[in-house]
């Protein structure tokens, strides 16, 4: 297996409602190491360019409101495997589909609003860090 970094970002919805220890703890008890935390409001410039593949979608105009609506803590961690494991403790980005014991599982509610985000490839998290972390 592989040492990897990988980025997660709590969004608004995970702020909001008081999450973001919380996720922390499960990706620091699963044994990824966080090497870098921030905390900020993304702009629209900024989430274009991070959901850049998602601009053309209908669904894009939501997604910037929820994504602008308030601050997210945007991290860099590292790990054995770690864009997998973060993948799998999130959960499937529906949580109704999600299963309990991941955090959209056990906390989601809407696709829309489902509380992190995290990258789905070694390509996608070395984009995304050069994006958050500059």
């Amino acid at each position: 297996m592989a040492i990897e970094q990988t980025y997660v970002m709590v969004k608004p919805d995970g702020i909001a409602r008081g999450l973001v220890g919380e996720i922390i703890s499960r990706f620091e008890r699963k044994g990824l190491t966080l090497e870098n935390v921030r905390m900020l409001t993304i702009d629209e410039e900024l989430a274009r360019r991070h959901y850049a593949e998602h601009v053309e979608k209908s669904f894009f105009p939501e997604l910037l409101d929820f994504i602008t609506s308030g601050p997210v803590v945007a991290m860099a961690w590292k790990g054995e495997s770690a864009v997998s494991v973060g993948r799998t403790l999130m959960g499937p980005t529906d949580p109704a589909a999600a299963p309990p014991g991941t955090i959209r599982g056990d906390y989601g509610t809407v696709v829309t609003e489902n509380l992190v985000h995290g990258s789905d490839s070694a390509e996608s998290a070395a984009r995304e860090l050069a994006i958050f972390f500059p």
